[in-house]
């Protein structure tokens, strides 16, 4: 096998269901922005083509990092943790990575006994999905 994605791949150590967990940072802040899920044609597709595609497991489907929404994630660097069976994403994300159109999907803090908001939404959810409206 000579192809670098697929030797990459054969390191990776995928779940029984074919998925690895996969934590995306903004590459230049060190920012969270976001956990999804990938299997193997995920993360190929994300190295040959630089965007970030992840494995919906509610659609059953691939789906790149704002198809729909219109805020793409570019690949900066993959890493792989010590055991093999996490992804790191270090990308250049545009606009906000939650769905609820937060820059961040860990928006809520355990502070004082009780979850609190800590981060406003950047953008509202119906712009950036207005078919879901």
């Amino acid at each position: 096998m000579t192809d670098p994605i697929e030797r990459a791949l054969e390191e990776i150590k995928f779940g029984p269901d074919g998925l690895v967990p996969a934590i995306a940072q903004q590459y230049d802040t060190g920012e969270v922005l976001m956990m999804a899920w990938m299997n193997r044609e995920a993360v190929r597709a994300s190295l040959r083509e630089g965007r970030v595609c992840y494995w919906s497991r509610s659609r059953g489907t691939l789906w790149r990092k704002g198809e729909t929404s219109g805020q793409v994630q570019l690949l900066r660097d993959l890493r792989l943790d010590c055991d093999s069976d996490a992804v790191l994403l270090l990308v250049d994300q545009t606009g906000v990575a939650c769905h609820t159109g937060r820059r961040s999907c860990f928006f809520r803090a355990w502070r004082n006994d009780a979850w609190t908001v800590i981060a406003d939404p950047e953008i509202s959810p119906d712009t950036l999905y207005p078919e879901k409206g």
